[in-house]
Formats: structure tokens, sequence, C-alpha cells
């Protein structure tokens, strides 16, 4: 067989020319062909697959790791609010303490190292940790450290029949949350690619310890909401459906028991802020714990900037519901549990008035989809653990309406005899469901567009210029970039005034609309003015506006004790107390996180539009 054929060249030959450089096909070695469905790229070296193996390992155990902490700590907080033999507040207070003082050495290690190492060229991810969202977890901490102070001043007034952990856990939860909220300021966008199996164990246990403290304000929050509940049920007469009230107050006499009452009042109505610090904290680190050892794209967005301007109609409107609804609140908070027939009016008025609030909002959304249909843009589906993350908390938390929607709507149609206020509760019910479905479309939407780098103007007309007797058409297609754009205004500054130029612009423009008519989109020409340039933008920014202060109106409700769900009693009727009260125990906590991500999403939109 010949060399040349794949045939071994004998040892004669490889002795008598040792030194000899072949220039033929015969001794150059074959190519390596690329693997199969590699789209001709090479397959990748076993070396790195096998470095991937320990990344994926430590992913897994560390997040194995997270969900037993989690698991054990929902037990002991089960346990704990069922009022189960042998556990008590003092024993969930201590694991908590535990958690807490193990992130804090986990903290004060990484930052230590981080400042050693700070000259360091490190990746950093854009999209992770806005200065907008640093800002308002910086507000929500500072609340969070009010409370803690009230705990400690209860803590003294009982500290006749309190355990120790009860001041030790309040001192302890305001010095995490002060290094925590610097932590975040400093390194929420760090890509970390050393110790990286160490640092998930790290930000893992910070996630979920994060998540145990959320979860136990909100069972305080709900067991507080429902001891309130109980007794306007009380009031109304309701004392078959209801049970014993289930109050932790504490076995011993209060001094001064004035002082006592308002900081137990403070202190719940200082737990909303803290349960959305806490889940803040935990999404901020989730996307740290998913950054670690990333390849980070070197293409990353500018950073957005908040332009007030041309926003008015949809502040306005925006502030006119939020007024309108802290109005709503406090009549309703007043008249409930009053009596049976001022119970039933405050149901009435916050059924009309959610029915109209959520029909406006749910018309800018489809306003705003609509834009999005016509002005036809790229998307942008790089990989992005903070977009994903946002996008897939507005989709599960709205779950948790979703839930209390179709109950109450299932108990309206089974319900044997319906009183006349339950009535509204059905369209409102309905609305809740399609309103945040049309949301989420246009959150996740915008969230995926390419910022604009021209105005519309510019992208959209094709610029035609004379050159040498020759007539060039850029698309808008090509004008993409500040460069590209410079080059257009240096070709036209070359261009002959004339007339003819004039009418060559006018019938490229004219050709580009009848174009987009056959094609069955409505070309520049053919679009409204209000859906071109800087009047489209001002449109959505004013949608935006709009939804983002109705999320914040929708927010305060519930938050603070406006909850229909408790206060209907058909559901209650229909399904049985205990079994509406753990649903509703259950879902209310993601309908109210629901509205306080939405807004802070369509603050992110409001910056890139």
């Amino acid at each position: 067989m010949p060399e040349g054929q794949g045939a071994p060249p004998s040892p004669r030959a490889a002795r008598s020319a040792p030194a000899r450089v072949s220039a033929g096909p015969a001794t150059r070695p074959s190519p390596r062909l690329p693997a199969r469905g590699s789209a001709g790229c090479p397959a990748p070296r076993r070396g790195a697959v096998r470095a991937g193996v320990p990344q994926k390992l430590a992913e897994a155990l560390s997040s194995q790791y997270g969900l037993i902490v989690f698991v054990a700590g929902l037990l002991l907080l089960l346990a704990w609010a069922v009022h189960a033999s042998g556990v008590g507040k003092s024993h969930l207070l201590c694991l908590l303490t535990a958690l807490m003082l193990l992130q804090l050495l986990w903290m004060l290690w990484y930052v230590r190292r981080s400042a050693a190492h700070r000259r360091l060229i490190r990746p950093k991810d854009t999209h992770a940790g806005a200065r907008w969202l640093r800002g308002s977890i910086t507000l929500f901490a500072a609340i969070t450290i009010i409370l803690g102070c009230l705990k400690v001043g209860y803590f003294v007034g009982f500290s006749e029949c309190l355990s120790a952990t009860e001041g030790v856990f309040p001192v302890t939860h305001a010095v995490h949350t002060l290094l925590q909220v610097y932590f975040l300021w400093g390194h929420a966008k760090d890509v970390i690619q050393s110790f990286k199996t160490l640092e998930r164990f790290g930000v893992i246990h910070s996630v979920f310890t994060n998540l145990l403290l959320w979860t136990n304000g909100v069972l305080n929050e709900s067991k507080h909401q429902l001891n309130e509940h109980k007794e306007r049920l009380i009031t109304l007469g309701f004392g078959n459906i209801t049970i014993v009230l289930d109050d932790h107050t504490p076995p011993c006499n209060c001094s001064p028991p004035t002082f006592c009452s308002a900081i137990s009042q403070g202190i719940y109505y200082l737990y909303p802020f803290n349960i959305e610090y806490q889940i803040l904290a935990s999404t901020m680190l989730y996307v740290l714990w998913k950054n670690i050892g990333r390849n980070v794209d070197s293409q990353q967005n500018h950073n957005m900037q908040f332009k007030f301007p041309g926003v008015m109609a949809g502040s306005v409107l925006g502030l006119t519901v939020l007024a309108a609804t802290i109005g709503v609140v406090v009549v309703y908070l007043i008249q409930i549990g009053r009596s049976k027939t001022k119970s039933e009016s405050a149901l009435i008025m916050f059924y009309l008035y959610a029915i109209a609030l959520l029909m406006l909002m749910g018309a800018a959304g489809v306003l705003g989809i609509r834009i999005y249909r016509i002005d036809e843009r790229s998307l942008d589906e790089s990989r992005n653990p903070a977009r994903k993350l946002d996008a897939d908390l507005l989709v599960g938390t709205a779950s948790g309406s979703w839930l209390i929607s179709w109950g109450s709507i299932l108990a309206i149609l089974c319900a044997e005899a319906c009183p006349p206020y339950t009535w509204f509760n059905l369209p409102y019910s309905i609305l809740v469901i399609v309103e945040k479905y049309i949301q989420n479309l246009f959150i996740i939407e915008s969230i995926h567009r390419e910022p604009e780098k021209l105005s519309e103007d510019i992208r959209t007309l094709r610029v035609v210029t004379v050159c040498n007797g020759n007539t060039i058409s850029l698309a808008s297609s090509c004008l993409k970039s500040g460069a590209v754009a410079e080059d257009v205004a240096s070709l036209g500054s070359d261009m002959p005034h004339t007339v003819n130029g004039n009418a060559h612009l006018r019938e490229a423009c004219d050709r580009e609309g009848e174009e987009g008519s056959q094609e069955g989109t409505p070309g520049p020409g053919c679009r409204p003015h209000f859906l071109r340039g800087d009047a489209k933008r001002r449109v959505l920014r004013n949608i935006t506006a709009f939804l983002f202060l109705c999320n914040i109106s929708l927010w305060i409700p519930p938050a603070f004790g406006c909850r229909p769900e408790y206060d209907n009693g058909l559901e209650e009727i229909v399904f049985g107390f205990e079994p509406w009260i753990i649903v509703v125990n259950l879902a209310m906590p993601f309908s109210i996180f629901y509205r306080m991500h939405a807004a802070a999403s369509l603050f992110e939109v409001y910056c890139k539009i």
C-alpha cells in the first residue's frame, strides 16, 4: 500500500532521513474532523469535560446542603406553630441565631479575603445587584433594624418570663442585617472564580438562612392577622366556625403596660418591611450563587439611567391611585368587624375599587404589549441569571393569588346561598387572574428586549445619498452602532442639497411603508404618530410608571391587614375554616411579594426604555 494512502512508513526510510522536513501529504498528520453534531466546532477536550465535573458536583452538593438546612428549619417552625410538645420558641430562635452567626463568619472571611486581593481584576455581572435594588434593600434593612430595637424593648418589658434567646436573637439579627447590606453593596456583582466549592456552600447557606428568617417573619405576621380575624368573627357572631385564639403573649405583666402594648402593635406594622428585606436579600444572594464559576459575556449592557421627564400622565394617575388606596385601606380597617352592616359595606367598597383598578392596569398592560407587537425588535436571549430569576419569580409568586382567586370562584359557584356582597368577589377574582397574566407578559417581554441604541426615526429611515452619481441605500438594519451613525452623518454632509435628493428620500420612505404593509406588518410610514420615536417611548414610560405605582398600591392592603379573603366568610363556609385559612396563609405571602417584585421589575423596565 502506498504511504500516501495511510500505510506507515518503513523503518529504513525513517532512519535514512531523520532530519528531512516532509512537505507532501504522505507524512503530514491527517486533521481530526469535528465531533458529530457540533456544528463545525471542534469537540471539547477530555480534560475540559473533567474540569466541569467538580463544578457541577459542588453545585449539587451545596444546593442539597441548603435544602437540608431549610427543611430542618421549616420542620422546627411548624412544630412551634402547632405547639408540639417539647418544642418552644427558644429552640427555634437558637437555630436561627446559630445560622446567622455561621453566615456572619463566612461573610467576614469573604470580605477580608476580597480586601487582601483587591488589586486583582475580577469579572463582574453588571445585570446583578443594580444600584436601585441595593438602595431599596438598604431602606428595608433600616426598618428591620428598627424592628429589632422594638423587639429588644419588648424583651426588656417581659424580661421576667422570657428566655435569654429572645433578647439575643434581635441583637444578632441587627448585626447580621448591617453586615449583610454592606456585603451586598460591595459584592453582589462578583463572579467568583476561586475557592468555588467553599464559596458555593457559604452563599447557599446565606440564601436559605434568609429564607428561614423570611418564613419566621411570615409565620409571626400571619398568626397576628389570624388572631385579629378570629376576633372580628367572634364580634360578628360567627363563633361556631372559630377556634381558640392562638396567642403567644408572655404569661407575665409588662411594666409599663401602655409601653409594651405600643411596642407590640409597632412590631407587627413593621413586619411587612422585614419580610420584603429577607426575600430581596435571598434573591440577590441566589444570583451570586448562580454566578460562581460562570463565564461572563464580554458584551454587557450599560448602566440604566432614571429619566423622569415625559411621564407626567402616568405619574399623576398612579399617585392618585396610591392616595385612593390608602384611603380605602383606612376606611376598611375602621369599618370591618364593627357590625355586620359596616363589614358588608367595607367589603363592597374594597371590591368595587379593586375591580376598577385592575381593569385600568389590564388595559395599560394590553396597550404596552400592543406597542411591542407593532415595534418589531430583536430579543436578548443571552444567559442572565438575574433576568431569569426575575421572570421565574413573577410567574411563581403569581400562582399564590391565582390559587386564592380560583378558590373564591369555586366557593361562589358551589355555595348554596351567597350574600349579595360576595358576588362582587367573582369579577374581582377573575380580574386578579387576568391582570397578573397580562402584566407578566408585559414585564417579561420588556426585560428581554434589546435597548435602543439610536432613535426610532434614524433606525427606520433608509438614508439615500448620492456618491459619484450612484444611489446608495443604507438599510435600517445596518444602523446599529454609533460608529455607523457617524459614517451616515459624514456621508450626509457631502450630499448635494438638491430637490432631487429630497425626492429620493421621500420615495425611499414611501417604498418602505408600502413593503411593510404588503408583508402584513405596518411600516414606519403607516404607523400612528404616537408609536414612532420619542413619542412611543413616552407612552411606554407612562404605562410603566402607572403600573409601578399601582403595584405599590396593591401591596399596601394585604401587607397591613386589609384582606377580604379572611373577612368574606363564604370560602370558610364552603371549604371549612381551617382548610381555607391554611390556603390563605400559604398563598398570601407569595401574593404580597409578587406586588413588590413586580414593582421592582417595572422600575428596571422604566430605566431601560
